[in-house]
């Protein structure tokens, strides 16, 4: 089983501990239900607060009878177990649980084990706010399924506790295992350990797991909408107060070398958008009127308008029907005289067959830009998307899997081309002059843009994973439907499936827009796979349509693809598709 969810779940932990003020704790605090409570982490800033020390003692000693340790409890021994037993562990975490003006009435928190989370030290502390435990431990493990998603939770309650076990139940726990305990005294201290053979039996455990399954998301299932957690949050509003004058630009330089660590590339620059990128990328390329690019015919359009934006003419070539992206035969007959630069794009997260294409164009002299804007995380035999060209764009517009609100990254291998964009991006300055060498552009990211976007990086690994999970419940919902095929990697390939596809083909009895008018009336929101661009009235170079990418075109839907979506909300999508399909049958 892969380790990725807990990797991210150990280090969303570390970065909630970090916080040494009241105001950053706060900003990573979560909340409870409509604002009826928040949970508060338990963090740096705490080993010095001794009212927090002084009333977590008076809860441990008023709840000894749930705990399977009892021992007199000094403020000195909480402030050791705090300190030790949870700020120093990597694997744990507690949350102040506070009603909805910030008033500490519990806590709630959680163990990472090395195949599932156990939710522990739940314990009311507090009159007040009545009804709120229950809903504070589900927003703990609502926390931990955005953070990493991790493949089991359960606690552990002592098989006496008659009132917990009830409240669990309520909560969605069912009974699980038990395990026999065995007292042990050290002085004062007792400690109910496992038993072992011919021990006696005094108390036991009860292992309750979690078989809560989350309901489908009410209203629209929109097609997009991304995880922003209190990392990101929080970065912004450090941006927001401190990244000024000095640090105009510590985000963007934090953010820009967290790609090139990731990408192991030596160059990348943060941008205003994607297109930008892009534009710089073929403006350092040195075409302009008479050169040709050759970009595929399904695409999003600031491809080829990026191209047009140098003067350069942009010549459309196929695509392969399985992936969707470039074909690379294609590719090659699309080749004249005046070619200088392909531009292949991982269209929807999927990589396009890069070594191939590559290969040819260097045959050819040709210089490769990527249009990865979808495809953060994506790789081909094991190597990263935006790796394999000269140069190559991300982009983290708002309904991308990197999320910036606007935004994008050029990064590069071939450094004196990057050298020239890089001087492009900033009105083609010469560097750390005010000297300008040529006419540029101002194609900058705003540092709060950064600081969003690099707590996003810092979460990549789950939230791929969550993309690829998801388009595994479209697998399994449509299986053996007649008619309707997804969109799937090619082999050596590994798609973040940025947005799960779909064809509506013709052994269905119905049509793409039918298929999509009946979502709709039903609920769920799709987009149209993008047209054939070539199309678009304004190229002053016709072509006709490329036959593949002119039958996707026809046939393809987006389906929703939030990363925060959940079973039950693609288990509704796929019931919808079913239906769309037996509704034509029917017909």
């Amino acid at each position: 089983m892969s380790d990725v969810w807990r990797t991210a779940l150990v280090e969303a932990i570390a970065f909630m501990k970090a916080a040494e003020r009241p105001d950053e704790a706060w900003l990573r605090r979560i909340e409870v239900g409509d604002g009826a409570g928040w949970l508060l982490p338990v963090c740096r800033l705490h080993r010095r607060d001794d009212a927090l020390i002084a009333r977590l003692s008076r809860w441990r000693d008023a709840s000894q009878f749930a705990f399977p340790t009892r021992f007199p409890v000094t403020e000195d021994g909480t402030r050791r177990w705090l300190d030790v037993a949870l700020l120093e562990r990597a694997d744990r975490m507690l949350f102040l649980v506070t009603d909805a003006v910030g008033a500490p009435i519990g806590h709630v928190g959680l163990v990472v084990h090395a195949d599932a989370i156990e939710a522990d030290n739940i314990v009311r502390g507090e009159d007040g706010a009545p009804g709120l435990m229950g809903p504070a431990l589900l927003a703990l493990l609502a926390w931990a399924e955005q953070e990493a998603a991790p493949p089991e939770v359960f606690l552990r309650v002592l098989d006496e506790n008659a009132h917990a076990i009830g409240f669990y139940h309520r909560l969605g726990f069912v009974d699980g295992s038990r395990e026999d305990l065995v007292e042990r005294r050290d002085g004062e201290r007792v400690t109910l350990m496992p038993a072992g053979p011919g021990d006696p039996v005094d108390a036991r455990f009860l292992r309750m797991d979690l078989r809560r399954a989350a309901a489908a998301q009410e209203g629209v299932v929109l097609t997009a909408g991304p995880s922003i957690s209190a990392r990101e949050v929080a970065y912004a509003a450090d941006a927001a107060r401190t990244g000024w004058n000095g640090r105009w630009s510590a985000y963007l330089d934090r953010f820009e070398a967290g790609f090139r660590d990731l990408l192991d590339v030596p160059c990348a620059v943060a941008t205003s958008c994607g297109t930008g990128a892009l534009h710089l990328a073929f403006a350092a390329c040195g075409i302009g009127p008479g050169d040709e690019v050759i970009v595929p015919d399904i695409t999003w359009v600031a491809t080829a308008n990026a191209v047009a934006y140098t003067g350069a003419t942009p010549v459309f070539c196929d695509v392969e029907a399985g992936t969707w992206c470039m074909d690379p035969d294609a590719f090659e007959r699309a080749i004249t005289p005046r070619t200088r630069v392909v531009a292949p794009v991982h269209l929807y997260g999927q990589p396009a067959r890069m070594e191939r294409i590559v290969e040819i164009a260097r045959a050819h002299g040709l210089l490769v830009v990527e249009d990865a804007a979808p495809a953060i995380g994506a790789t081909r035999h094991g190597r990263l998307c935006g790796t394999f060209g000269d140069l190559a764009a991300f982009s983290f517009q708002g309904a991308k899997l990197l999320v910036t609100g606007e935004g994008g990254m050029l990064v590069g291998t071939n450094e004196e081309l990057f050298a020239r964009a890089r001087s492009l991006w900033d009105q083609g300055r010469v560097p750390g002059t005010f000297d300008i060498a040529e006419l540029g552009w101002k194609y900058k990211m705003a540092n709060v843009q950064a600081a969003i976007g690099l707590g996003q990086l810092e979460r990549l690994a789950p939230q791929v994973e969550a993309k690829r999970r998801l388009h595994a419940w479209y697998r399994e919902e449509l299986a053996g439907v007649p008619g309707l095929e997804l969109q799937v990697e090619d082999d050596g390939s590994r798609s973040i499936y940025w947005m799960s596809n779909v064809r509506v083909l013709p052994a269905s009895g119905t049509t793409r827009d039918a298929v999509r008018d009946h979502l709709r009336a039903v609920g769920v929101d799709t987009r149209p796979v993008f047209p054939t661009i070539s199309q678009y009235p304004y190229w002053e170079r016709r072509q006709a349509a490329a036959p593949v990418a002119a039958v996707i075109a026809a046939e393809g839907i987006n389906l929703p693809s939030g990363v925060r979506l959940g079973r039950a909300d693609v288990a509704r999508v796929g019931a919808a598709l079913r239906g769309a399909v037996d509704v034509a049958a029917a017909a």
